[in-house]
């Protein structure tokens, strides 16, 4: 029986030049952030003896002169036209909860859906009988954040064909603060597998569909078996976006193709291994810094 023994390594320094983040105001809790007065306290700060200090770990950002520190690991806080990756966890009078990796459920109302066949018309109770049939419970989903309520709650919707109900794929869980907001979060990669980048750090990856039923209503599912290439794929995807963000790096379409690429000499299961996501994940900086420069 083959016995396989890896002998650490030491840590190899990241060069300042591949370093995507140096521009980047890093504070941890405690830290001053200004002595400058004018300045107006965002979230993760508080005032002390006329500085600004800040209360969480993470990033500062600044908008004008309102200064708030960004989290780099916390639970998701929703906004406005975020794209989500949920899953039903309970339904009930015309809603049905979703968890969205956010500090509470979040909502999705019988009004912010399609009904089956594309419809436009007012829910009756028979739809209401029906919640059960469009989504029940575990059932994964994609949509788009409507509203914030006060309480902090999130109102979410489905009405267009890119979002609802998901079918077969595989599941990542990331930390939110590592998914790079773009102007699209749905991606069919040249490599033969399609990403659904959610703000909440839910990624869905899926085989690339050859044709879209319109006339699903976002309820409809392919259930038919995937092919073992195709398989390949998704776990090698998959073990790609888990070496990115073990490493820290930003997720976004152009890094993912860089990450599988830089992949390819290996075997997917030895994507796993530390050394090979250190060094595969090195690569991709190297990529991305020289396409930036």
């Amino acid at each position: 029986m083959a016995v396989e023994v890896r002998l650490p390594t030491a840590r190899r320094r990241v060069p300042e030049a591949l370093s995507l983040d140096s521009s980047r105001h890093l504070v941890t809790p405690g830290d001053t952030i200004t002595t400058d007065t004018g300045f107006m306290r965002g979230h993760g700060t508080y005032m002390e003896d006329e500085k600004l200090l800040a209360s969480v770990a993470g990033a500062v950002e600044r908008v004008n002169k309102l200064l708030c520190v960004r989290a780099l690991k916390t639970r998701y806080n929703g906004e406005v036209g975020d794209i989500v990756v949920g899953r039903i966890t309970e339904v009930q009078q015309k809603r049905w909860k979703v968890e969205t990796n956010s500090r509470m459920d979040s909502v999705l109302l019988l009004s912010a859906v399609n009904l089956p066949g594309g419809e436009l018309r007012r829910r009756s109770a028979e739809d209401e009988l029906a919640m059960r049939d469009y989504l029940q419970e575990g059932d994964l989903i994609s949509a788009e954040v409507q509203a914030v309520y006060s309480d902090g709650a999130l109102s979410m919707h489905t009405r267009s064909l890119k979002y609802g109900k998901l079918g077969q794929g595989l599941l990542v869980q990331v930390s939110p603060s590592l998914v790079k907001r773009r102007k699209t979060h749905f991606h069919n990669l040249p490599c033969g597998a399609s990403v659904i980048l959610g703000n909440n750090g839910f990624i869905w990856i899926y085989p690339t569909p050859e044709q879209t039923d319109e006339e699903a209503g976002g309820f409809v599912t392919n259930l038919e078996p995937i092919a073992l290439p195709d398989r390949e794929v998704i776990s090698r995807l998959r073990n790609c976006l888990v070496a990115l963000s073990t490493q820290k790096m930003m997720l976004y379409d152009t890094s993912i193709l860089y990450c599988y690429e830089a992949s390819m000499p290996h075997q997917i299961k030895d994507l796993l291994k530390p050394e090979i996501m250190e060094e595969i994940v090195m690569e991709t900086r190297q990529r991305l810094v020289e396409q930036e420069g």
